[in-house]
């Protein structure tokens, strides 16, 4: 019993010890019960000196245990108003924004440090953020650029992963947008501001938004996040397969690579735009006025045949497909058992949308051979319909001439009583 309890305390003895070391770990202070003259002084100030203390409550970093001093320095043992904000003993106000990368990468570019609160968390967002275009400006001592805080926020940071948290992946575009849809803000940089107006039009931000798609593009999925940038002509196809890779591999062999990289023109962007990219439909190829195809081709060309044919062979399908589930419902509706042609017919939708990908490929010949199962599919069950309603009239006239017989039974021996009775 003795050594039960003497491990039962040496158990909790080595939880209390992790956990005053993870409070103090690599000299940050444990904010909840260690003196802070920093929360001291800011609460007697008031006002907007006050709000910090309320905000790192519920801030990623104090709920682990760092303090003021933890990202600012300073001295929060000594009471003293000068010698707590010594910069010789490494106090930082405000940092400016071209000191803001270092200030947070001070923890965030330490693996050691990180691996301590989260060892899956990179260490190279520092390094990525230089890279970025916000990062060489901010380089450049251009004080509008964003910086770490412009995005994550200081005083009440959130995790990535908590819904309330302005990198949280439905609330980026607006984060994004801050900056990015101020035309004043922006009227510096000479780029244009409609892009948050335009993605929230889009496929994209419909899937994210409406329907909470999380694995649905934002901003960063397309830009990078510490690292953003936009992405060049020749990038394009490749930031877009990243999601779409089957579309990226038929295009990366079809006659259009060569041709818009020739052209230097942005791959997918030039069909289907870049942040408000709309749902596509068949009329986006061929050769209509609405068709994509006819900005670039004309009538006669090789590639302007070859639309109308591929647009011609999709519209085929997808009538076949109507036509089959129209004659199939209503068989189903009046009582026919279709139940096994309309699930295979389910094949043929299938083999509609895997078509509508083969077209990236711009070569009729492979998209031919995709959509002739499917037709087939269509057409089968069209004709099981067919079939099911024609039994359907032959059962009915069936009945008919049962009842008909019947009737005539009934009257004939209706008839024959009458007879009888009047004999009698």
């Amino acid at each position: 019993m003795r050594k039960y309890v003497q491990l039962v305390s040496l158990f909790l003895f080595g939880i209390a010890f992790s956990l005053a070391q993870e409070g103090g770990a690599w000299g940050q202070t444990n904010t909840r019960t260690a003196k802070n003259s920093c929360v001291k002084c800011h609460a007697e100030v008031g006002d907007e000196l006050a709000a910090p203390i309320a905000q790192v409550e519920s801030d990623v970093h104090g709920r682990r245990g760092f303090s003021c001093a933890s990202c600012h320095g300073g001295n929060p043992n000594d009471d003293d108003h000068d010698r707590s904000m010594d910069p010789q003993k490494g106090f930082i106000g405000t940092p400016a924004p071209r000191q803001v990368q270092s200030f947070c990468g001070k923890c965030h570019s330490n693996a050691e440090i990180m691996k301590r609160y989260n060892p899956a968390m990179r260490v190279d967002q520092e390094t990525e953020y230089a890279s970025s275009v916000h990062g060489k400006k901010t380089a450049q001592a251009d004080q509008k650029a964003a910086t770490c805080i412009s995005c994550h926020g200081y005083h009440g940071v959130k995790s990535v992963k908590d819904t309330n948290s302005p990198v949280f992946a439905t609330h980026v575009a607006e984060t994004c947008g801050r900056c990015h849809a101020d035309a004043e803000y922006m009227k510096s940089y000479g780029i244009p501001t409609d892009q948050l107006q335009k993605y929230r039009q889009s496929v994209h931000a419909e899937a994210l938004l409406k329907k909470q798609d999380l694995s649905a593009p934002t901003c960063n999925d397309c830009h990078g996040n510490h690292g953003a940038a936009p992405p060049g002509s020749t990038a394009v196809a490749n930031v877009c397969g990243t999601c779409h890779a089957r579309q990226s591999e038929l295009f990366s062999d079809s006659p259009h690579k060569s041709a818009f990289g020739g052209l230097g023109v942005s791959e997918c962007v030039a069909c289907h735009n870049n942040h408000d990219v709309r749902h596509p439909s068949d009329d986006l190829i061929g050769t209509a006025p609405q068709s994509i195809c006819v900005k670039c081709h004309d009538p006669g060309e090789a590639g302007f045949l070859a639309a109308e044919t591929m647009h011609r062979r999709l519209r085929e399908l997808d009538g076949k497909i109507v036509q089959a589930d129209q004659i199939l419902g209503k068989a189903a509706r009046a009582g026919m058992e279709v139940s096994r042609p309309r699930f295979e017919l389910t094949s043929a939708r299938d083999g509609l949308i895997n078509a509508r990908v083969v077209i990236h490929s711009s070569k009729p010949d492979v998209l031919d051979k995709a959509v002739a199962a499917s037709l087939t599919v269509a057409e089968k069950a069209q004709h099981s319909g067919e079939d099911a309603m024609n039994e359907l009239q032959f059962r009915r006239k069936g009945l008919a001439i049962s009842l008909l017989i019947i009737a005539v039974a009934v009257v004939s021996i209706y008839l024959k009583i009458r007879q009888i009775e009047r004999d009698t």
